[in-house]
């Protein structure tokens, strides 16, 4: 495998930015990017800038009117009374200053990702501003104002006509994307999430298969909460395999969000430092099984910046760029560098002390094997599909 790979990024991508207390902070991008640094993974060669998207690239997923809406939000110095309509100004999303220029930068560079990978310029290429997956056509929703995934999809189906698989391991659902490519069999949506029972968005039920000629190509799995590593790497292995061989996509996009560590202060998940490194193994290893190395990844979810997010996306990085990073000590620059910036203590280690036993450790297991099994009973997975 090649380190041909770009990490597209950029301070500026902290401009996307509510307000102190907001838990979606783009802070967690500079720790990650000087811890990445800290063990020496990054060259100048590696990193893209990321542009704006164009207004004419957000409205491949965005309604033009919506479009208009954030800019014209964004620029004024009040709340607009039509916000609310749009999903802004909520707890979630609040209103902020130049909320359109943020918001584009982080689609933009995810585009860019697209476009290195798909010229040939790269085989991988990270985002980890993006993930924004639970924006809608017309609304925001859930800290995302522009869906970068949607657009990267609508964009690479456009203009590469490609097939694509997205493979969503946030712990909470990827609502807008599924939503977005419904009824397209040429994008197959997986999802893999904390039940909704009792996490936002609520959505990523077994039902949830798509419909028309997509119907098979949404795939949801909703574990219990509580699930550990185990488990959630057994059913991510074994739905993400199968699925791959079966529908054959010409490129893999992966969204990372890192919110399904026991860490984590937003979802009820209890996983480690393992699965961040096993989740990007896999779709690299199958990005050039189907896709002649075509993988572009994007971030998402992250609540605890401090302890989980840049240890998380390092190792992204680090599997995509051919850098493997085993278990020891945090960089002790790093570590000094932002000890003084929190109060929680930072791990000294990359991978985790093992975490207590979850009591219904057995159960939750054979739940999520269960759940498994009626997934994949209308997934694409076999050749007459």
């Amino acid at each position: 495998m090649s380190r041909n790979a770009r990490l597209i990024y950029s301070p500026d991508y902290t401009q996307y930015y509510f307000h102190d207390d907001h838990p979606f902070n783009q802070r967690r991008l500079l720790l990650t990017h000087d811890l990445m640094s800290s063990y020496g993974l990054l060259k100048d060669s590696d990193i893209l800038t990321p542009r704006p998207a164009t207004d004419e690239e957000l409205a491949l997923v965005h309604d033009p009117r919506y479009i208009q809406f954030v800019r014209d939000q964004g620029h004024s110095e009040h709340e607009l009374p039509q916000a609310a309509s749009y999903g802004l100004g909520t707890e979630d999303v609040p209103c902020f200053s130049n909320m359109h220029e943020a918001s584009s930068l982080i689609v933009g560079g995810t585009l860019n990702a697209v476009d290195a990978v798909m010229s040939g310029q790269a085989e991988h290429a990270f985002n980890p501003a993006g993930g924004l997956h639970h924006a809608f056509r017309g609304r925001a929703s859930g800290f995302c104002i522009y869906n970068d995934c949607s657009v990267a999809i609508a964009y690479l189906r456009k203009n590469w006509n490609a097939r694509v698989l997205y493979i969503d391991t946030d712990a909470h659902h990827g609502d807008g994307v599924q939503w977005a490519f419904y009824d397209d069999p040429h994008v197959l949506t997986v999802s893999i999430h904390e039940t909704g029972k009792y996490l936002f968005p609520g959505t990523g039920n077994l039902s949830e298969r798509g419909d028309g000629s997509g119907y098979g190509y949404s795939v949801n799995v909703p574990l219990d909460a509580f699930t550990e590593d185990d488990s959630f790497l057994e059913v991510y292995e074994e739905l993400v395999s199968k699925l791959a061989a079966g529908f054959k996509p010409d490129v893999i996009l992966t969204q990372n969000g890192c919110d399904a560590h026991a860490y984590d202060p937003l979802t009820h998940l209890s996983c480690s430092m393992k699965i961040y490194q096993a989740i990007p193994r896999l779709a690299h290893r199958l990005a050039h099984e189907y896709c002649d190395g075509r993988w572009i990844a994007v971030g998402g979810g992250g609540y605890d910046i401090w302890r989980v997010v840049p240890r998380a996306w390092t190792l992204v990085w680090s599997e995509m760029s051919d850098q493997p990073l085993s278990d020891g000590e945090l960089p002790e620059a790093w570590l000094k560098r932002w000890q003084p910036e929190t109060d929680l203590p930072l791990p000294p280690r990359l991978f985790d002390e093992p975490f207590p036993t979850i009591p219904r450790r057995t159960e939750i297991t054979e739940k999520n094997r269960l759940t498994l099994e009626r997934a994949m009973l209308y997934a694409p997975i076999g050749s007459e599909k």
